[in-house]
This record gives structure tokens, C-alpha cells and sequence, in this order.
């Protein structure tokens, strides 16, 4: 703290000393006054050697007084506005540095510690750090200051007066803290009592019913009746001794001036003091304890930010830190070096955030330029590699180099431009496609910030949020333009995107006319093409076409009346700014219709999501704001509540407004619901007659009109080029539509200007707006477009269709012949298309040693890990990871049966759990009393008995040994533990069960026939 703001604490501690002469001068003067002034003898004073009038030494004296006061307060003013800046400019750096620490973390730290966690520290935790550390020098100086200052006033009028002001200051240092301590505790235990009075009251709430049937409600009140009788006896404990110690507390504070007035009247009555001494020292007096209490403050507060300090950079300070040398830009090498070299791998090892083994031993050499395939079933295997890899974890034992290079020594730019990697889940930022997608050639160099002197509007233009435009460096991947890394996107995209995805999400962005104006033009040009394509290929119904004298139901009310589309939702406080607008509704006759409309649509939503299920994604896609559905629900409801047959409420104009916003914002297609043809002619009728008049009600700045021959911004590319909008009844249809407008586009040449509108999408937090295989592709083409020297794909292609995944692979070699590529995946399905190919299993290569005897686990460990690989190798629980692997593992015992042996019968419970077969043969047999029909015959790695415990029904089939058998025996509740925690495990346990629904197939057990067991 001090290194970031020693010249700051310097210049607040200098103006702080300059602070303590005019709190003397403060404290003096009033004594002055009244001594040399007011009571002067005769008309004339002689003050410092000047004979001055007594009323002219008043004024000036007075204005002395005046102006030493304006003074005090302006530069205790500047002190505490400086304190307040430097206390900010320490916050923010603080801030800062946490999260460039969080850029350092190594990767398994984040399984340790929540995202919540971090935020809270960075935000509401360091927020009151700020004001301590402007604090941490001036705030103690000052306070002390002006205690000394006040004291020594008071000793230099006279000793007693010091001696009095000083003397109860021990006393009330021990004794207040002493009570306070006392009604703590017992605040402690009243927030124990009001624990378990909530814990009582939710109870009593959840068993209401049960109170009254079963009759313990008397007995349950005299429990809660007891709780509040502990509660307010505590309660009135803490009130005894707080207001007593607010009672001694005020007693020693009017101690004082009782000794005042009555030793210091005695001195001025024996003439020892003076009658304007004794009245400055009862008003410095009562300045006295503000600074005491603000110390005693001070000290409580540094205890708490001293621990809160710790608190945060212990949590701050993992193990494993990423040394911040090699992340300092201005130490990055220039240029920046290529690593093309073998990798090689030396006693690799990694471990995870609890201490385990997840790679051990690796020795391997991946020779330059080739492509390379791992094998590994475990996705924390092929993770651990990648990290590796990229340096994002730093391994327990061994190295990697490449080439000449040890990859722990490389600084972090080196590894961003040369080493790409990419996931089934990588990170989509916030902002837009084109910022994530060219953050590898982003430059390291702040732009130049021009002097901004005194001028707002430069300062403003100083502040404003870097964009990738103005750092993006084409020279890292060896191009000269942006133009240039486009085109190569282009060609990325032609490789890994086969099926065109990113071509048609490109197809649904908005565009300006006026920034597109070629592309809009040649797409409005279009429009006749595509019309013959959907009559030729009969996809009508698809289609909601926009035709000028019919209602389209995917357009809203006010859209239809219309016929154009607003450039802004249409709020409330739109309809209220337009005044005209309702009541010409209302002269057209119409304003009733739609109110009954807009009653049967929130009628229909609060049937569908309630009043509390704003919050699902069904009532998201209507894009209707909550308050709003909130408020027009209230509405609707005293609209129900009126009595039939009376006349109905009385809206005012600002209850009309709401009521239609929500016919105004949501179409009929959106609800799934149709208007009525009643309400459809009447609104073409209006728009037929009216429509100028409606517009210029509404403001012609707010609507776009549909027409033929002009291109709409408020549609997408596909809507403008279709004219029209997709039906949501036929799925079918609409996807052949969406090709056949792809093939159009394409056709016409304009497939690369549609695609690179992709590059403009907006991204949401986490890219929550795009598809899982968006994202795939926007992290495959990030980590491809810095042309880097290695590239890894840890299931990266796993989007694809199988017989796409060879041509992409070749593709990626064709644009990247030098660079080294690793395909990390659980099956390599054509391993044909590699140069090496390598199985990881168990974390550790085949050709590796076994342990020595010295390195062998201990038994249990042994015991555990052996159930693990069992257990790894199951397909249904393949996919977890291994930390509940492990917890599965510890849950689950070995179980032995000799052949012949009968594990469970027809008719038992399933509470033996599940069995998961490891050695031997059994068989599943049904009607075991007549001898039985054996239905199948399973051996390792099958697992019986999971439907039993899924079901919770009785065993259907018998289960006997054929060979003597090892299984390992899952418990009901670890099992279920499992399936009810892990989406990927409960996909895959109904895939089995659609299975033993499904047709029967050799070797296969059908659930009616005792299937799981």
C-alpha cells in the first residue's frame, strides 16, 4: 500500500499538520473574546501592543474567529476528498491485482475455489478495504492530532483542566469494551434462539397439516411458546446491561464537566483562571471525545481489515502460481519465436485439486509436423495432457520440452501465439464473435493515450473501452491486414464447418441498409428466386409470407395494423409519449377488441406460468419483461373480479397503455393461439383505410414498413430474403426452406459476405446465446487462426458426423502443414489418419514400468484405485469424473460366488444394490421353480440390478453364477446418488432403459423380461 501511494500519504499527512494551528487558533480565540473583548475594563484595549477600540477588537476578533473556522473546514474538506481519491486509486489497484492474479491461478486451483467466492472477495469484500487504506496513515494522525492539540489547549489553561479531561479516559477504555463484550455474547445466543425459532416456525409451516390431524398442535405451540419465553429473557438481558452501559457512558462523560464547573469555578472565582479560559475549555472539551471515539474506531477497523487482508490474499495465493514474469508483456521476446520441434515428455505427472494422481509417469516423443492420436477414455486424462501442454497446469513431477526449449521457461505470449488448443468447452466472453474469435492476435501494447490536458471530451475519449479492432495485430500469424485474417477465417470455416452451421446461425443477424448496402440490394434481388424455390418445392406452409392484404399471424397486432415493423419494443411509456395514439384507437372503434384480447392473453399465461414463473425458458422466448407481465396481471385480475353483468372498470390512459403492449409485443404464433377472424379483418380494414394516419400517430421514426422492394433492418437475412417469417408448425419444412435459402445465397455468390455477419453477433455471458456446437466451432476456429505450431483438439471434432471427421482432419492438415497436431479422444474411430497413435490408460502409457516395490500405493489405496478402473470401464459411468468415481468406489464392496451360487431371486428387494460384474459368467434366468429358461448370459463388465433400484420394484429374473464370480456390489444409495447428481450418467441409464423397451436383440434382456434386474 505504501509503495502505490507514498507520495499521496506524504502530501495528506503534510496538510494534515496544517491542520492542527487553526484547530488551536479555534479553540483560542473564543477565549479572547471573551477575555480581551467582551470583558475588557474600559472602552479602549490594548491587544498585542495595538490601542484598539473595544467594539473594533470584537469585530475583528470575531471575524478572526470567522474566518479561522472557514478555514479549518476547508482544508479538513480537501484532506477528506484526497483521502477519499487515494483510497479509490488503492481499491482499484488492489482490485486489479486480484484479478490479474486470477489470470495466474493453475487450473485444478478453480475446482477448489467457487466463481462466486472470487467475485465476492474482488467486489464486496475489498470494497471496505478502500476507505481504510486512504485512512491507514492520515485517519490516526489526524484524530491524534487533534486530541493532543485539544489536550495541550486545555493544560496550558490549567493543569486541572488536563488533569480532569485525561483522568476517566482509562476507566472508560476498560469498562465500555468490557460490557460490549458481555451483550455480544449474549447477541450470540440470541441468534441462536432465532436459529431455531426459524427452524420451529418452518416446520410448523411444512406439518400444518399434520399438526391438526395427529394432534400435536398444543404441544408444538408450548415448544414455540418456551422458545420465545428464552428469547425475550435474553433479550431483556441485553437491554439491562446496554442502556446501562449507555448510562455509565454518559455519566463519565458529564463527570468532567461537573469537575469543570466546580473546580474551574473555584479557580475563577479565586481569580487563578479565567471566565473565558474556563468557557474555551468546556467547548474544546466537547471536542475532545470525537477524536477518542474515532481512534478507538480506527483501531477496530484495522483489526478487521487486517484480517480481512489475509483472509483475501491467502485465498489469493494458491500454490502453483504462474510465476508473473512470464505474463509481463513488456518482457515478451520480439518477434515472437516458432516452436516447431519434437515434443517430448519426460516422467510426466499431474495431479488434481485433492492431491491425486491423474498422470503418472509419461515418457513420450511426438516427432515435429505429425499428426498424432491419444486415446483416452478419461476426459480428466485428456484434459490434464492439454493443460499440460499449454502450460495451464504445471505438473507434480518431469517436464515437456520442445524442441530446444523447456516449456516451463516460455514466456506466456510465446505459448498464446504458438500452442492452440481447443474443447467441447471452451469459454465464449461477453462482447461480440469477432472479439473472441481473434483474441490470439490481439497486440500486447496498450494504444498511445494523447494528453487530454483539461478537455473533457479528449478525457472522454481517453476512457473509452479498447476494442479488438485497434489491437488486433495480423503481423503475429504473418498478415498485413484484418482483411486478410478474415479471408483466413473464411478458409477455416470452409474446413471445419462442413454442414454449414456458422453460414446459417449468419443467415439470422440483423443488418443496417445503409452500412450493407450491396449485400441488402442483392439479397432484396433475390427475393423472386427464392419465391419460385418455395412453390416449386410445395414449402408454402413453412412460410408466414408478408403480404399486403392479408393478417400474418407471426407479426403482432400493432405490426399487422401496420404492416411495417418497430425499430423499438413497444413499452408503456412509448404508447404514453405518443398521445394521439390511443385515442385514435378508440375513434376506430377497435381499442375494445384489443383490450379483450390482451385479457385473453394474460389470462393465457397466468394459466400457463403463473405469477412466479417469469423465470422459465418458454416465458424468456416471448421476450416479455416480468414487471410488465406482473403489473398487466394485476390489471386483468380485477378485470376478472368485476361482477357479471355490471358495467366493467374504468381504465385510465395509463392502464390502457399497459393492457395493449402485450398484444403489441407478442404474435399469435409466439402463443400458439389464433386472434379469431373477427379481430383479423378488422385490423386489415384499418390498415387498409388508416394506416397513414396510424403511422403518423405513432411517429414515422418508429416503424419500418414490409415492403417487396426494399430491404427491412428489423428482419434477419433470412427473413428479408424470404419475405416473410418461419411457421413453427411444420419443423420439417422449415428446415428444408432454410437449406433451400441456403443454396440461394450460395448460388448468388454471397455465401462468404452472409457468413462473415457471424463475426458481428453479439455473445452473452458465457455464450449462453449460441449452440453448443456455435461454441465448439468459434473455440476450434480460435485456437486455428493463430496458424499455431501445435495444435490441440481435445474432442474438438466430436460435433461432427463420422464420415465428416477424416475430411476435416485432412482439411486442418492442408491449412497447417507445419504445425503438430494431437487429437486427444476417448475412441479414435479411424486411426488410420494419424502418423502415431497412443493409448492412455489409467493416466499412464502402456509401454510404461511398472512401481518399483518403493512406489507401490499402500493397500487401501491400491484396493480403492483397482474399484476405480472397474468402474471407469463401465460405459454407464464412464463419463464421470474421477473424484466421484472415487466416492463410488469407497461406497462399493467386493462380492464373491461360487459356481452355481444364487445372488439374488425373482420376488427379492433390490436393496442389495447393483452389480457391476469384474471375473466370471452368470446367467439371468426366468421362472427359476420350474428349472428356469436362462434369457441371457452376461459376463464382465455387464451391470445388473439397476433398474431394481430405479424402479424400486422386486427382482424380475434370478441371478446365479455359472463360473465362480467377483463383482463389486454398488449400495441402493450410492447408486442413486449418482444418477440423481449426474446428467450424463442419468442420459445414459434412460438410454438403457429405452433400450430394454425397445425391440429385443440377440444377447440383449428386454425389461419385461426382467432386464437391470
Amino acid at each position: 500500500m505504501w509503495e502505490q501511494s507514498k507520495r499521496q500519504q506524504i502530501l495528506l499527512s503534510v496538510l494534515t499538520l496544517c491542520l492542527f494551528p487553526l484547530l488551536y487558533i479555534t479553540l483560542e480565540l473564543p477565549k479572547r473574546i471573551i477575555n480581551d473583548a467582551i470583558g475588557a475594563q474600559s472602552d479602549t484595549v490594548v491587544f498585542f501592543g495595538v490601542e484598539l477600540p473595544q467594539l473594533v477588537l470584537l469585530g475583528v476578533l470575531c471575524i478572526a474567529f470567522l474566518v479561522s473556522v472557514i478555514a479549518h473546514g476547508l482544508l479538513k474538506m480537501r484532506i477528506n476528498t484526497m483521502k477519499g481519491v487515494t483510497a479509490e486509486r488503492l481499491l482499484q489497484r488492489f482490485r486489479f491485482m486480484l484479478i490479474q492474479r486470477i489470470t495466474r491461478f493453475p487450473k485444478p486451483y478453480f475446482q477448489a475455489v467457487s466463481q462466486g467466492e472470487l467475485v465476492s472477495m474482488v467486489t464486496a469484500e475489498s470494497e471496505p478495504m478502500g476507505g481504510m487504506m486512504g485512512d491507514a496513515i492520515s485517519q490516526p494522525l489526524m484524530q491524534a492530532g487533534q486530541m493532543i492539540t485539544i489536550l495541550g489547549f486545555l493544560f496550558l489553561q490549567s493543569f486541572w483542566f488536563g488533569l480532569a479531561s485525561v483522568a476517566l479516559i482509562p476507566l472508560q477504555a476498560w469498562l465500555i469494551p468490557h460490557l460490549q463484550a458481555q451483550i455480544n455474547k449474549l447477541n450470540k445466543q440470541r441468534i441462536q434462539q432465532v436459529r431455531g425459532l426459524s427452524t420451529e416456525v418452518g416446520e410448523t409451516a411444512a406439518g400444518a397439516g399434520t399438526l391438526l390431524v395427529d394432534g400435536g398442535r398444543s404441544y408444538r405451540l408450548a415448544q414455540i411458546r418456551y422458545r420465545l419465553a428464552q428469547l425475550f429473557a435474553i433479550r431483556y438481558r441485553i437491554y439491562r446491561k446496554k442502556f446501562f452501559m449507555k448510562f455509565l457512558n454518559n455519566l463519565i462523560g458529564q463527570l468532567t464537566p461537573f469537575f469543570f464547573f466546580s473546580i474551574g469555578g473555584y479557580l475563577v472565582i479565586q481569580g487563578s483562571v479565567t471566565i473565558g479560559a474556563l468557557v474555551a475549555a468546556l467547548a474544546a472539551y466537547k471536542d475532545l471525545s470525537s477524536p477518542w471515539k474515532e481512534l478507538l474506531t480506527y483501531y477496530t477497523q484495522i483489526q478487521e481489515m487486517s484480517q480481512r487482508w489475509h483472509t483475501i490474499t491467502e485465498r489469493f495465493a494458491p500454490r502453483g502460481l504462474i510465476d508473473e514474469e512470464k505474463l509481463d508483456d513488456s518482457n515478451a521476446p520480439a518477434p515472437l519465436p516458432r516452436l516447431r520441434g519434437d515434443i517430448v515428455l519426460e516422467n510426466l505427472g499431474v495431479m488434481d485439486a485433492d492431491g491425486h494422481e491423474v498422470l503418472k509417469g509419461l515418457n513420450l516423443r511426438v516427432p515435429r509436423g505429425g499428426s498424432i492420436g491419444i486415446r483416452a477414455a478419461q476426459e480428466e486424462e485428456r484434459r490434464a495432457l492439454v493443460g499440460v501442454l499449454t502450460r495451464d497446469i504445471l505438473p507434480a513431477t518431469g517436464e515437456v520440452r520442445i524442441g530446444d526449449d523447456r516449456l516451463v521457461d516460455l514466456h506466456q505470449r510465446v505459448i498464446a501465439a504458438r500452442i492452440g488448443a481447443a474443447g467441447p468447452s471452451g469459454y465464449v466472453f461477453r462482447g461480440n464473435v469477432a472479439e473472441n474469435l481473434q483474441m490470439p492476435l490481439l497486440s500486447t501494447a496498450q494504444p498511445e493515450i494523447p494528453d487530454t490536458g483539461t478537455d473533457p471530451e479528449a478525457a472522454a475519449r481517453a476512457a473509452q473501452v479498447p476494442t479488438a479492432q485497434s489491437w488486433l495485430t495480423p503481423a503475429i500469424v504473418g498478415l498485413e491486414s484484418a482483411a486478410e485474417v478474415i479471408d483466413w477465417w473464411h478458409d477455416l470455416v470452409k474446413a471445419l464447418d462442413p454442414g454449414q452451421v456458422i453460414f446459417r446461425r449468419a443467415q439470422t443477424a440483423r443488418i443496417e441498409a445503409a452500412r450493407h448496402k450491396d449485400l441488402a440490394q442483392r439479397i432484396v434481388g433475390l427475393r423472386p428466386d427464392m419465391a419460385r424455390e418455395v412453390e416449386r418445392e410445395n414449402l408454402s406452409d413453412a412460410l408466414h409470407r408478408f403480404e399486403q392484404g392479408a393478417y400474418n399471424p407471426a407479426l403482432t397486432v400493432i405490426e399487422n395494423l401496420l404492416f411495417a415493423l418497430p425499430r423499438q419494443t413497444i413499452t408503456p411509456e412509448v404508447l404514453m409519449e405518443r398521445a394521439a395514439f390511443l385515442p385514435l384507437l378508440e375513434e376506430l372503434g377497435i381499442r375494445d377488441d384489443l383490450l379483450a384480447t390482451a385479457f385473453d392473453i394474460i389470462g393465457l399465461l397466468t394459466q400457463a406460468f403463473g405469477s412466479d414463473g417469469t423465470d422459465h425458458p418458454l416465458f424468456n422466448r416471448l421476450n416479455l419483461d416480468p414487471d410488465l407481465y406482473q403489473r398487466v396481471s394485476t390489471l386483468a385480475q380485477r378485470h376478472a373480479d368485476h361482477p357479471e353483468g355490471s358495467a366493467p372498470p374504468a381504465w385510465s390512459q395509463q392502464e390502457i397503455a399497459l393492457l395493449l403492449s402485450v398484444p403489441f409485443q407478442v404474435s399469435a404464433t409466439e402463443l400458439g393461439i389464433d386472434f379469431g377472424k373477427p379481430l383479423r379483418d378488422r385490423v386489415l380494414g384499418i390498415r387498409h383505410e388508416q394506416a397513414p394516419r396510424l403511422r403518423a400517430a405513432l411517429g414515422e421514426d418508429l416503424f419500418e414498413p414490409l415492403e417487396a422492394a426494399s430491404y427491412n433492418g428489423e428482419l434477419s437475412v433470412v427473413e428479408n430474403l424470404v419475405f416473410g417469417r418461419f411457421s413453427k408448425a411444420s419443423a420439417n419444412k422449415s428446415d428444408t426452406l432454410r437449406r433451400r435459402a441456403s443454396e440461394v445465397l450460395a448460388n448468388a455468390g454471397l455465401e462468404r459476405p452472409v457468413t462473415a455477419l457471424f463475426l458481428d453477433i453479439a455473445t452473452e455471458l458465457e455464450g449462453r446465446n449460441l449452440t453448443s456446437q456455435l461454441k465448439v466451432l468459434l473455440c476450434l476456429c480460435r485456437a486455428a487462426i493463430r496458424r499455431p505450431d501445435i495444435l490441440l483438439l481435445e474432442n474438438a471434432l466430436g460435433h461432427l458426423a463420422a464420415e465428416d471427421r477424416p475430411t476435416v482432419q485432412a482439411e486442418l492438415r492442408r491449412l497447417l502443414p507445419e504445425a503438430t497436431l494431437l487429437i486427444l479422444e476417448a475412441d479414435l474411430e479411424n486411426s488410420g489418419n494419424f502418423d502415431m497413435t497412443v493409448d492412455l490408460i489409467d493416466g499412464r502409457l502402456p509401454t510404461a514400468q511398472p512401481d518399483t516395490p518403493a512406489e507401490k500405493d499402500p493397500a487401501a489405496t491400491a484396493d480403492l484405485q483397482e474399484k476405480v478402473r472397474y468402474l471407469q470401464g463401465s460405459p454407464i459411468f464412464s463419463t464421470l469424473d474421477r473424484k466421484q468415481l472415487r466416492l463410488l468406489a469407497f461406497g462399493a464392496q467386493w462380492f464373491d460366488a461360487d459356481a452355481g451360487e444364487t445372488i439374488f431371486h425373482a420376488g427379492d428387494t433390490p436393496d442389495d444394490g447393483a452389480y457391476l460384474i469384474t471375473e466370471g459368467k452368470a446367467g439371468l434366468y426366468r421362472h427359476p421353480s420350474d428349472g428356469g429358461d436362462m434369457v441371457t448370459e452376461v459376463s464382465t463388465g455387464v451391470l445388473l440390478g439397476e433398474l431394481g433400484l430405479i424402479t424400486n420394484e422386486p427382482r424380475k429374473l434370478e441371478f446365479r453364477a455359472h463360473t465362480p464370480l467377483r463383482a463389486l456390489r454398488l449400495g441402493s444409495e450410492e447408486f442413486l446418488s449418482v444418477a440423481q447428481n449426474d446428467a450424463a450418467t442419468s442420459f445414459k441409464l434412460l438410454r438403457v432403459v429405452a433400450g430394454y423397451l425397445s425391440a429385443p436383440k440377440p444377447n440383449e434382456v428386454k425389461e419385461e423380461d426382467g432386464g437391470g434386474a
